[in-house]
């Protein structure tokens, strides 16, 4: 008896130091990130420091490092993340709605269910690929003629659309969208498996249609973790440099989409809007890219001002994707 207690007790006081070196390697990996974090951050600020002011705000890219701005950039990206959200977030939520609620238990949704979870994990290589072979080159279908421009004007605004689509604004949105779209899926799809069965089961009970048991209770009740996704989503979107450059989205720029260089031009600039989308671009990611591959040493400095900025962005779009989260999850809470 003595000798099994004994054995016991042995065990269990490997099994603690065993959990105590485990806490260990998990505390260590999780400081080693975040002072790496950390350093490099420091070091993205020490350089952008002084560099990052209201003239880089507001000034195109220059080949001298002193007169360089990322208004271009910044511009570009924002009309990026527009479209890609115009394009993404109906197709992509209404898949999962689908898919989840409505779609029948069968081996063709099993198979769809697997290859949305497969594309989520493709490369972006292959998605600007797509994107340069199917919306810039439209699989040739005008036979790679690209001096003859087939356009088709719009009434109101008297604004050409090119076809195919080329370097333009929606081709590069067209691109990220499939990017994006399996994990807005999978994301959405998750959200509304997290949404009480009871819930559903009542309204049923109640009366009401299936479409209207989804409409009025299981989509807003997963509209937060579907919000996060979305932003979550746009966010990678954003940052993505690989697809434009398949697409052939220009580095050095000298204008703005549609010419619009200020929020105040959004309202009063309504040509500058309709053009905007299909006008040649470039963005934040392509031009820290080009200023980095730059010989001189006071691009790394333009550079580092660019990173600083994309990184407000992105934390401002985070930020915003944690405010709707709680917001909604206290108004399901009232």
């Amino acid at each position: 008896m003595k000798k099994t207690e004994r054995d016991f007790s042995t065990h269990l006081k490997k099994r603690h130091f065993a959990g105590r070196i485990f806490k260990s390697i998990c505390c260590a990996s999780t400081w080693t990130g975040i002072v790496v974090l950390v350093v490099l951050l420091v070091a993205v600020l020490w350089k952008a420091w002084g560099w990052l002011d209201w003239d880089y705000l507001s000034h195109y890219d220059s080949r001298h490092p002193e007169n360089a701005g990322i208004l271009a950039g910044f511009w570009g990206s924002f009309w990026l993340a527009i479209l890609t959200t115009l394009f993404t977030v109906p197709i992509g939520v209404g898949a999962a709605v689908y898919l989840e609620e409505f779609a029948p238990n069968s081996r063709l949704t099993r198979f769809i269910q697997v290859n949305i979870a497969n594309l989520a994990g493709v490369p972006s290589i292959v998605y600007g690929i797509l994107g340069l072979t199917f919306f810039v080159r439209m699989f040739d279908l005008f036979q790679g003629d690209q001096d003859k421009e087939i356009e088709i004007f719009l009434i109101l605004t008297s604004v050409k659309i090119p076809l195919p689509l080329g370097r333009t604004l929606v081709a590069g949105a067209l691109t990220l969208s499939l990017l994006i779209l399996p994990v807005v899926i999978v994301a959405a799809q998750e959200a509304l498996k997290a949404v009480p069965s009871s819930l559903q089961n009542a309204s049923l009970a109640l009366g009401a249609t299936r479409w209207q048991t989804v409409k009025h209770h299981i989509i807003p009740s997963a509209a937060p973790g579907i919000l996060t996704g979305i932003i979550l989503s746009i966010s990678r979107a954003i940052g993505e440099t690989a697809p434009l450059v398949m697409i052939g989205a220009l580095t050095y720029v000298a204008f703005s989409p549609g010419d619009i260089e200020s929020p105040v031009q959004l309202v009063t600039n309504p040509q500058g809007i309709a053009k905007a989308p299909f006008d040649t671009f470039t963005a934040m990611p392509l031009q820290i890219y080009n200023w980095v591959s730059r010989p001189k040493e006071e691009y790394r400095h333009v550079a580092a001002a660019g990173i600083v900025l994309m990184l407000v962005f992105l934390l401002a779009m985070n930020a915003t994707a944690i405010f709707l989260r709680h917001h909604f999850k206290k108004k399901l809470q009232l």
